[in-house]
């Protein structure tokens, strides 16, 4: 195992590439694991440079917030991301509260995905903060996964100004392993002849699918650590575990022949949002409806996407949660036809009875690539809507979602679907 920290270099000479890659050669497989270091948390004291060193919680204040993220020096308090806000505060009192930045973001895991994509053509992002790189290709290139992941750890720090751990090792199991081992800002590398000596003493909720809710029953057959599943034979894990048993029993021992699979296509694309306190009527659920759909088309064209399919979610103080979906007779990504056919279902939702709403969450499906073609015919006003939507695009992009929203389109009253 290999850890690098501070002061660790990426470059090297012609010899050490030389030796780096015979090292390579007995590796199968070269996966690596990169995973930015509390990003959201992060990229808030990278822009906050006052609030460097501080405890950092990203997300709301209302009673009903989670933390979305929280900076190192918060989780020394024992805060964590999906936590309750308020239980977060009182652990750590003197922390600062900065709301989210999706666009932001976004920005920054933009260019950390191009950074991964200097290694080798084979990226497969998780989430916007971590992603598989397949670099068996890339060894005579930039040498072994140990030299390329101090690559990728030195550009991303230079040009992002965040810190990444990357986990190196021939399968995407061990390699998201890892990346977990030396956090932040390290490298780790699991050689092949040692994946199972160093995965042995690690706790088995460590382990893909053992959750809060599976690991009582592992742990009640005896198994408490990776060792203790690589002690028993295939046969012996299934019996006490059923076939995860034996699915467990092969991770355990490094045995992880997925490939890293790149191209993925969003098969939705939406945004949701849970309200501090219930909303009291319809009008006031159509004022947070509306930036939810603007949202929403922003990433359908920033994707390159059309929708054929329009779903609202709405959640009531009680939990009871609804959802209403309309076809649309033609795909589009223009923010006005989203509006009115979302509008259109809240509409036809409230007539049945309104009652105070605690969530609310609007999703686009049945995605088609392409442009809104507008038809066979000339159209002024499709020509004037995408005129308008790109402008508006462009702005959010500078200056973020908030800085833009239609107030003009929240006053149209849509027929309610039939």
């Amino acid at each position: 195992m290999e850890h690098g920290g501070e002061g660790d270099g990426a470059g090297g000479a012609d010899a050490g590439h030389r030796a780096d890659l015979a090292a390579g050669a007995a590796w199968t497989r070269v996966i690596l694991h990169a995973d930015l270091d509390a990003f959201f948390a992060s990229v808030e004291q990278l822009d906050h440079p006052e609030w460097r060193g501080r405890p950092v919680l990203v997300g709301g204040r209302g009673p009903r917030s989670v933390v979305a993220a929280a900076s190192y020096e918060a989780r020394r308090h024992g805060c964590r991301s999906a936590m309750p806000m308020a239980h977060a505060l009182r652990l750590c009192p003197d922390a600062i509260v900065a709301p989210p930045r999706g666009a932001r973001y976004r920005e920054l895991s933009a260019s950390f995905m191009a950074i991964l994509g200097r290694i080798g053509p084979d990226v497969e992002p998780l989430s916007v903060d971590e992603a598989f790189v397949d670099a068996t290709g890339s060894q005579r290139l930039h040498g072994s996964g140990a030299r390329m992941a101090e690559l990728v750890r030195g550009w991303t720090r230079s040009e992002l100004g965040v810190t990444v751990s990357v986990g190196v090792a021939a399968s995407k199991f061990v390699a998201k392993i890892a990346s977990d081992l030396h956090k932040p800002d390290g490298v780790t590398v699991i050689e092949p002849g040692r994946t199972m000596e160093t995965l042995a003493p690690l706790p088995i909720d460590r382990m893909w699918g053992v959750g809060p809710r599976t690991l009582p029953r592992v742990q009640a057959a005896g198994i408490r650590t990776f060792g203790d599943l690589q002690a028993l034979g295939e046969d012996e894990a299934r019996r006490r575990l059923g076939d995860a048993g034996a699915h467990w029993w092969s991770l355990a021992r490094g045995v992880d022949a997925r490939d890293v699979v790149t191209g993925r296509q969003a098969r939705s694309i939406g945004h949701e949002e849970t309200f501090g306190s219930d909303l009291p009527s319809e009008a006031a659920v159509a004022e947070h409806l509306l930036p939810l759909v603007e949202d929403t088309a922003r990433r359908l064209r920033r994707h390159g996407v059309r929708a054929g399919t329009v779903t609202l979610k709405i959640r009531l103080g009680d939990f009871s949660t609804f959802t209403r979906a309309q076809s649309l007779d033609e795909a589009t990504d223009r923010t006005d036809t989203l509006w009115d056919v979302a509008r259109g279902i809240l509409r036809a939702w409230a007539a049945t009875g309104f009652r105070p709403v605690r969530l609310i969450g609007v999703q686009c499906s049945n995605l088609e690539r392409g442009l809104d073609a507008g038809g066979l015919f000339p159209d002024h006003e499709h020509a004037r809507q995408r005129a308008l939507d790109a402008a508006t695009d462009r702005i959010a992009e500078r200056f973020g979602s908030r800085a833009v929203r239609r107030g003009g389109v929240a006053g149209r009253e849509p027929s309610p679907p039939s």
